[in-house]
C-alpha cells in the first residue's frame, strides 16, 4: 500500500485530499497543529506537530511515497506571518522529506502567482515554489483558480442586500469544489506532471457570481460597481491603515479580483448547489 503524508489536513482542501487518497487505497497520514481540531479526518494516522519548528518534524516522513502540502495561512495571527508558514514551514517539510528520501513532493500554490508577487501571501508561496523546483526531488505544483469556499464572500454580501464590485465586473473565474480539486490533484500527481493550473467546470464573470448569489437567495440583484481606481488606492493604503491580519488577505483578494482567474476545467460540482448547501446544510 502506498503512503501519503498530507500537511494542512484540517483545512478546506486538506480534508478532501485525505478523503480522496483513502478512497483510492492509499495509507493516509495527516499532519495537524497541536492546537487544531482534527476530528472526522479520513486518515489512518494523525501526527500532531508544528511545521514552523523544524525539530518537531524529525523522522516523521520515514517510509512515505509522497508528501502533499496545502500549508498556508490567510490571516496572519498568533505572532506568525506568511514567511513563517507559507515559506518556512514548507521549507521545513521539504528538507525533512529530502532527508527521508521521499520520492515525491506536491504543493498547492496560487494561480497567476507570477503576476502577484507584490502580494506578501503570494510572494512567500512563490519563494517556496522556486526552492522546491530546484530541490533533488520529483515535484508537482498545483495552482487552483479559487475554492468554492472563497466564493462564499459573494454570498455573504448578497445576504447583506448588495454586492460591491470594482470595475465593470467582467473579470472571469472558474472556481472549483474541494472534492473535485482533490481528485484532480491525485490524477496530476499520479501522472507526474510538474505543474498544473486547475479550475472548475463553470466559468463566471464577477457580475455573474453576484447574480447567482441573488438567484439562490431568491432576491432581486442589487450590484454596485465601484471605479477601479478606488481599488488601486485602497491597495496602496492598506498596509498602513489596516491590521496585519486584515491587510494580507485584502491585498490578495483585491489583486486577484482585478484579473481573470481561469484555468482548464475539471470536476462536475456546481457552485449554485454549494451555495444552497451553505444556506441549508440539510438541502
Amino acid at each position: 500500500m502506498k503512503r501519503v503524508f498530507i500537511a494542512g489536513a484540517t483545512g478546506y482542501l486538506g480534508r478532501f485530499l485525505c478523503n480522496e487518497y483513502q478512497a483510492r487505497g492509499w495509507h493516509v497520514t495527516a499532519l495537524v497543529r497541536k492546537s487544531s481540531i482534527h476530528t472526522n479526518l479520513s486518515a489512518n494516522k494523525v501526527v500532531e506537530a508544528e511545521a514552523t519548528w523544524s525539530e518537531s518534524l524529525t523522522g516523521i516522513f520515514e517510509d512515505y511515497d509522497l508528501v502533499i502540502s496545502t500549508l498556508g495561512i490567510t490571516r496572519q495571527t498568533d505572532g506568525v506571518g506568511y514567511w513563517d508558514v507559507d515559506y518556512q514551514a514548507n521549507v521545513n517539510l521539504l528538507e525533512e522529506a529530502l532527508r527521508s528520501n521521499v520520492a515525491q513532493f506536491a504543493f498547492v500554490h496560487v494561480l497567476n502567482a507570477d503576476r502577484m508577487e507584490n502580494v506578501p501571501l503570494v510572494a512567500a508561496k512563490a519563494a517556496f515554489v522556486r526552492k522546491l523546483q530546484t530541490a533533488d526531488i520529483k515535484s508537482t505544483i498545483i495552482a487552483p483558480t479559487g475554492y468554492f469556499s472563497d466564493m462564499a464572500d459573494f454570498l455573504k454580501m448578497a445576504q447583506g442586500g448588495r454586492v460591491w464590485l470594482f470595475g465593470n465586473g467582467q473579470n472571469r473565474i472558474n472556481p472549483i469544489h474541494g472534492a473535485d480539486l482533490a481528485a484532480a490533484i491525485f490524477d496530476t500527481v499520479d501522472e507526474g506532471a510538474p505543474w498544473a493550473d486547475i479550475g472548475g467546470p463553470e466559468t463566471f464573470t464577477q457580475s455573474d457570481l453576484a447574480k447567482l448569489c441573488f438567484q439562490v437567495l431568491d432576491k432581486t440583484p442589487r450590484i454596485t460597481y465601484l471605479p477601479d481606481i478606488l481599488r488601486r488606492v485602497i491597495l496602496r493604503l492598506l498596509s498602513g491603515i489596516a491590521p496585519r491580519r486584515l491587510a494580507g488577505p485584502a491585498q490578495f483578494f483585491l489583486t486577484a479580483g482585478a484579473m481573470n482567474m481561469t484555468a482548464p476545467a475539471s470536476g462536475k460540482r456546481k457552485l449554485a448547489k454549494y451555495f444552497e448547501t451553505l444556506l441549508d446544510p440539510e438541502h
